[in-house]
């Protein structure tokens, strides 16, 4: 009995020590989680001070009315002007808008479907990649096809060779084929624009509203299984329309504005300042689309469905679904007030 009542006796001890060990530990984390503070009232971690800001009010001035006539115009067509202008800052700086660009000078890209050169082929058995020139990077690389939209523009660097430039900067929408020869690793760069009516506010005319805020998108692929998504890196340059400057909140190389409502129409709060908005702008980096340049505190580019972007039914991207296959839209923390955008991806 004495055996039994001592197993029974040192079982009972271990238990309640057992017992009175576990108190104490969650008495312990109970007072610790009393002095630690959430994880939302940390301090974020250190980053770059902010990029000078640059502030503009109002519209610019138009400078170029139409940077080039479509030269087939027919009815029913989605056809705009394309205009450039420029405006001064609060601080006397003077900008281009929508964005300083290399429009006039570099090559046009090769089209895959473009309504005012007459390129619409029906789908993919319609086109001969055999006719698309192939531009030299490296002479001793492979030859990789890529196919590419933007809303609304874009223009394309390798290793910091301008390759070309959209051939439409903002309507008809249209689409791009590319054949490049090129050895790995290589740095693609694009800067994107979300072209605009109102120069300098970032709005457009759409379904009769005059004071519209557009939104941008950029999808690519590359016959070497690169595709635009969220491993890119993404930067905005320019944004707008707000309602005040203080509407974008910067955390080191972060522009935020994700508070204002969403990051989409129709969950992003539209201002009601009209000509009277605001914009940012922040001054792009020299050398931004050499291999070189380090972009490690950009932030990553978001990825965004067809319906996000407003692209459903547009031909020169629904026609041609196995030149996309598998490559998503990107864009920055918002697609409706971030309007030029500058992506990176190294491709090893």
């Amino acid at each position: 009995m004495r055996e039994v009542w001592q197993v029974r006796y040192s079982w009972r001890v271990r238990m309640w020590l057992a017992i009175a060990t576990a108190a104490a530990l969650l008495a312990s984390g109970a007072a610790q989680a009393q002095q630690s503070p959430p994880p939302s009232m940390l301090p974020l971690p250190k980053a770059d001070p902010p990029a000078k800001r640059i502030v503009t009010q109002g519209l610019g001035k138009t400078v170029t009315e139409d940077l080039i006539p479509c030269a087939n115009p027919r009815p029913g067509m989605n056809l705009r002007k394309n205009p450039v202008g420029e405006i001064t800052a609060q601080d006397g700086t003077t900008l281009t808008v929508p964005v300083a660009n290399h429009f006039a000078s570099a090559p046009k890209l090769p089209d895959l479907y473009n309504e005012c050169s007459g390129v619409m082929p029906k789908d993919m058995s319609e086109v001969d990649l055999n006719k698309v020139p192939i531009v030299d990077v490296d002479k001793d690389g492979e030859v990789i096809t890529a196919f590419m939209v933007a809303d609304n523009y874009f223009e394309l660097y390798i290793n910091g060779q301008l390759i070309g430039v959209d051939a439409t900067p903002y309507t008809p929408f249209n689409s791009h084929v590319v054949r490049l020869r090129v050895k790995r690793p290589y740095t693609i760069a694009v800067l994107a624009q979300d072209w605009e009516d109102k120069l300098g506010l970032g709005m457009e005319v759409f379904r009769g509203n005059t004071w519209h805020s557009g939104d941008g998108g950029f999808i690519a692929k590359f016959s070497d299984g690169t595709v635009t998504d969220s491993s890119w890196k993404a930067q905005s340059f320019y944004i707008a329309p707000l309602q005040h400057p203080d509407d974008v909140v910067e955390y080191g190389n972060i522009h935020d504005t994700s508070h204002l409502g969403g990051r989409v129409h129709p969950l992003a709060k539209l201002p009601t300042c009209r000509e009277h908005c605001f914009a940012i702008h922040y001054a792009i980096p020299d050398g931004w689309m050499n291999p070189n340049f380090d972009d490690s505190k950009w932030p990553r580019a978001f990825e965004y469905l067809d319906q996000e972007v407003g692209i459903i039914g547009v031909p020169g991207y629904w026609r041609y679904p196995e030149a996309f296959m598998g490559a998503r839209w990107i864009w920055t923390i918002n697609l409706v007030f971030d309007n030029t955008v500058l992506f990176r991806k190294t491709v090893r």
